[in-house]
C-alpha cells in the first residue's frame, strides 16, 4: 500500500534519507493506517488550495486583522464539514486527526472552531435535555455562536468557588444570573472577546428559600446575534493580546440581574421545578458536582496531543535544519551536518523518541476515554464504569503535564538547535513555544493536576494497606502496585551498555520508583499528621518530591509502558520493531535520567557504574538512530505548505528557501516611512542632559 504515500522531493535530505534503516512509508502506513492517512491528506490540500487560508511565513498582522482572518477561516470549515455526525460515531479517532490537522495550520482556529461546536454545543448535548435541542442545532448552523464560561477573574483551578450567582424566581419562572463585583467576572473565555452570541455560564443556584444547591450550568444569551451587540445587563469585552494564539478572542462579562428562562438550566445533574424545588437524580453532592465537570476530562486528554502536535512540528524543523546545515568539520576543507555533532544528536533525538511514544500514548487513552465516555451515554452504573472514570481522570490529570511540559523544553531546545536561524518569526518556533504555553495551565494548572493523580494512587495504596483491598483497575495502568514489596526487593542488575538497549530495564526501575515513591509519600503524609497537621496542610507539606514526583513517574511509566508493548505487538511489523524499539528504549532511559538521585536515595542503584551506563546508552542509541532520524521526522510531518517554516521544507534546500521567504517579505528593500528622521533633524549631544 505504500504506492498510495507521494515521494517526496529530491534534495540535500536524501542523504540521510537514503540510509534509513526501516521504510518510510510503510511507518507511515502503520502509524496512520489508510483510511487516516487519505483523511490527512485530503484536509491538507483543502486548506492549501483555498485562498481563505492563504498565508506568509512570519507574516506580521494585527490582533484585530489576526481575529477577522480566524473567523472568516472558522466559517469555511462550517462550509466544508470535513466529518458529519456519523463520521464522528463511527470512528471516533478521526475527530482527533482533524483537529491534528487544523492544529498545524494554526491553533487559534482549532480553539475558535472547537469551543463552539464541541465545548458550548457538546456541553448543552451531554448535560442538558431534549428542551435544549434548539440550541444544539443553531449553533450547528452557526446561527448562535458559543463559548464556555466556567473561570472567574479570581477563580480558576478552585471551581466550587465561583461566586456568579443564579437565582430562581418562581413568579417569572426565571433564573437571575448576577456577577456579584468584578473579581466574580467570568474571565479568559474563549470566544466572548468579541464574537459569542450565548456563553454556558456556570453558576451557584439558589431556589427561593435562599439555600445554595451548588455550581450548575446555564445557556445565557450575552450578544444580539444580529448586531454582536451586548445584551442588557451584560458586559462583555475583550481581554487584549496574549502571549500566543491571538487569532482567539478571549474574553470576560459581568452581569447584572440578568433574566433567563428557567428551562436554559442544563438539567442533566438537577434541575428546579417551575414553583422552585431543587431536584436531582444523585444522592451525593461531589458526585453531582463531578459530572457537571465532564467535559472537561476529554479537554486534558486531547491538550496532551495538542501539545505532541506542537512538539511533532518543531522536532522536524529542527531535524530537517540539523541535516542541512553544515558547520565546521575534521579539517578546514570539508564542513560536516551539524546533525553529526554527539551535542546536536543529545539535544535533539531524545525528544523524536518522545514523539513516537507520545504518539502512541495519546492514541490508546483517547480510546480509554472513549469506553468511558461510551459507559456514561449508555448509563452505566457498575462498579466497573465508576473505577474506569477516577482512572481516566488520574490519567488525564497527568497526561497534561507530561505532554504540554515535554513540548514546552522540547521547542526551546529546537529552538536553540537551529542557532539565529530559530530565531527568525518566518521560522515558526517563536509560534510554537508561545502557542504551546497555555497548555501548561488551561483546563488546570499543571502542578495543581497532578495532585489529583498522586491522591487517587494514595487513596488505593490506603485502601490496601488497612483494608487489604486488592490494587487493580480497568486500564491496568496500577496493576503492578499489588505487589509493591517485591517490587521494591528488587535492584538495577544491567551490568552493560546492550543490557540497557532493551526498554524492560527502565521500565523495571520506573515500577521500583513508583513503588518507592508511593511508600514513601504515605510515610511523609502521616508523619505530618502525626505533628499535628489537619489533613489540608499535611498534603501541602507533601508535595514537593514526594507526592508530585509520584504522579509524574506514574504517568511516565504508563507512556513507557504502552510504547514497549507496541515495539513486541504481533501486529507491529517485523521491519519497524528494531527502530521502534531503540526509539523505546532512548524514552525510557532519557526520561528515568531525571529521578537518578531518588533510584540512588532508594538504593536501586548503587556505585557508579549504573549512572555511568544510563548516560553511555543514550549517547549509543542517540548515534544508532541518527541514520534514522530525517525518516522519522517525515513519518511525522505535514506538508510544506502546513508546516509553514521555510527551513523545513520537504526538499532540504535549506538556504535557497529561506532567502526566497526573506525576499518576498513585505517592504525588505524599502527605506523605512520614518527615514526623515534619521536624514535631517540631527541629536545635540547632551541638550537634554539636566544642569543639576
Amino acid at each position: 500500500m505504500a504506492h498510495a504515500v507521494t515521494d517526496l522531493p529530491s534534495g540535500p535530505l536524501d542523504a540521510y534519507r537514503t540510509k534509513a534503516s526501516f521504510n518510510w512509508k510503510e511507518m507511515l502506513h502503520f502509524i496512520d493506517g489508510e483510511e487516516m492517512l487519505q483523511f490527512k491528506q485530503h484536509v491538507f490540500k483543502t486548506l492549501e488550495n483555498d485562498p481563505v487560508f492563504a498565508r506568509q511565513p512570519g507574516e506580521d498582522i494585527s490582533v484585530e486583522k489576526k481575529r477577522e482572518l480566524n473567523f472568516l477561516r472558522v466559517k469555511q470549515l462550517f462550509r466544508y464539514n470535513f466529518l458529519t455526525k456519523e463520521d464522528m460515531m463511527t470512528n471516533p479517532w478521526k475527530v482527533v486527526i482533524l483537529d491534528d490537522c487544523l492544529g498545524m495550520y494554526d491553533w487559534a482556529l482549532v480553539a475558535k472552531y472547537d469551543l463552539n461546536k464541541g465545548m458550548f454545543a457538546g456541553t448543552i448535548a451531554s448535560s442538558g435535555s431534549g428542551r435544549h435541542g434548539k440550541y444544539v442545532k443553531d449553533t450547528e448552523e452557526m446561527v448562535t455562536f458559543g463559548c464556555f464560561a466556567l473561570t472567574e477573574l479570581s477563580h480558576g483551578s478552585n471551581t466550587r468557588a465561583m461566586r456568579t450567582t443564579a437565582t430562581y424566581d418562581p413568579s417569572s419562572q426565571e433564573f437571575v444570573i448576577n456577577s456579584p463585583d468584578f473579581e466574580a467576572a467570568k474571565f479568559w473565555v474563549g470566544n466572548m472577546g468579541k464574537t459569542a452570541t450565548h456563553a454556558i455560564v456556570f453558576a451557584q443556584l439558589y431556589t427561593p428559600d435562599r439555600v445554595c444547591h451548588g455550581l450548575h450550568s446555564f445557556i445565557v444569551p450575552i450578544r444580539d446575534p444580529k448586531t454582536l451587540l451586548a445584551l442588557p445587563g451584560v458586559l462583555v469585552g475583550d481581554m487584549g493580546k496574549k502571549l500566543g494564539q491571538n487569532g482567539l478572542d478571549n474574553g470576560f462579562a459581568m452581569f447584572h440581574n440578568v433574566r433567563i428562562p428557567r428551562e436554559n438550566l442544563l438539567n442533566r445533574t438537577g434541575d428546579v421545578t417551575p414553583d422552585g424545588y431543587y431536584v436531582t437524580p444523585f444522592k451525593d453532592p461531589n458526585k453531582r458536582f463531578g459530572a457537571s465537570l465532564g467535559a472537561l476530562s476529554g479537554g486534558r486528554i486531547y491538550i496532551t496531543r495538542m501539545a505532541l502536535v506542537n512538539l511533532k512540528l518543531a522536532v522536524t524543523v529542527a531535524v530537517r535544519f540539523s541535516a542541512t546545515r553544515k558547520q565546521f568539520g575534521p579539517n578546514h576543507t570539508e564542513e560536516i551536518p551539524v546533525l553529526e555533532y554527539q551535542l546536536q544528536q543529545w539535544r535533539l533525538i531524545p525528544y523524536l523518541a518522545a514523539v513516537y511514544a507520545l504518539e502512541h500514548f495519546t492514541k490508546t487513552i483517547f480510546m480509554n476515554f472513549v469506553e468511558f465516555q461510551f459507559g456514561q451515554l449508555t448509563r452505566d452504573n457498575s462498579d466497573r464504569q465508576a473505577e474506569m472514570g477516577r482512572e481516566i481522570h488520574a490519567i488525564g490529570c497527568s497526561s497534561k503535564p507530561l505532554g504540554s511540559w515535554t513540548a514546552q523544553r522540547g521547542i526551546q531546545e529546537c529552538r536553540e538547535a537551529c542557532g539565529g536561524h530559530g530565531y527568525l518569526a518566518m521560522n515558526r518556533l517563536g509560534d510554537l513555544r508561545d502557542d504551546n504555553d497555555p497548555n501548561c495551565t488551561y483546563e488546570g494548572d499543571n502542578n495543581v493536576l497532578l495532585q489529583q493523580t498522586s491522591n487517587y494512587l494514595l487513596n488505593l495504596f490506603h485502601a490496601k494497606l488497612y483494608n487489604g483491598v486488592q490494587i487493580e483497575s480497568p486500564f491496568h495502568t496500577v496493576d503492578f502496585l499489588d505487589n509493591h514489596l517485591k517490587v521494591l526487593e528488587s535492584k538495577f542488575t544491567a551490568t552493560t551498555i546492550e543490557d540497557c538497549m532493551e526498554p524492560e530495564v527502565s521500565l523495571a526501575a520506573y515500577m521500583w520508583l513508583i513503588c518507592f515513591l508511593l511508600e514513601e509519600s504515605q510515610k511523609r503524609l502521616e508523619q505530618q499528621r502525626a505533628l499535628g497537621k489537619e489533613e489540608f496542610e499535611a498534603r501541602n507539606s507533601s508535595q514537593v518530591y514526594y507526592c508530585r514526583s509520584l504522579a509524574i513517574t506514574y504517568i511516565e511509566q504508563c507512556c513507557l509502558q504502552r510504547f514497549c508493548n507496541l515495539t513486541t505487538d504481533q501486529d507491529t511489523p517485523t521491519d519497524l520493531r528494531p527502530v521502534l524499539r531503540k526509539l523505546c528504549a532512548l524514552y525510557g532511559l532519557w526520561s528515568l535520567s531525571n529521578h537518578m538521585t531518588t533510584l540512588f536515595q532508594g538504593n536501586y542503584m548503587t556505585g557508579r557504574k549504573p549512572a555511568e551506563l544510563v548516560q553511555l546508552t543514550i549517547l549509543r542509541l542517540c548515534s544508532e538512530l541518527k541514520n534514522d532520524v530525517v525518516a522519522l521526522v517525515d513519518v511525522l510531518a505535514p506538508t510544506d505548505f502546513i508546516l509553514n517554516s521555510p527551513i523545513a521544507n520537504a526538499d532540504g534546500e535549506l538556504y535557497k528557501n529561506l532567502w526566497s521567504a526573506v525576499m518576498q517579505g513585505s517592504q525588505v528593500l524599502e527605506r523605512p516611512s520614518w527615514w526623515k528622521e534619521f536624514c535631517s533633524h540631527k541629536p545635540m549631544v547632551g541638550s537634554l542632559r539636566s544642569k543639576l
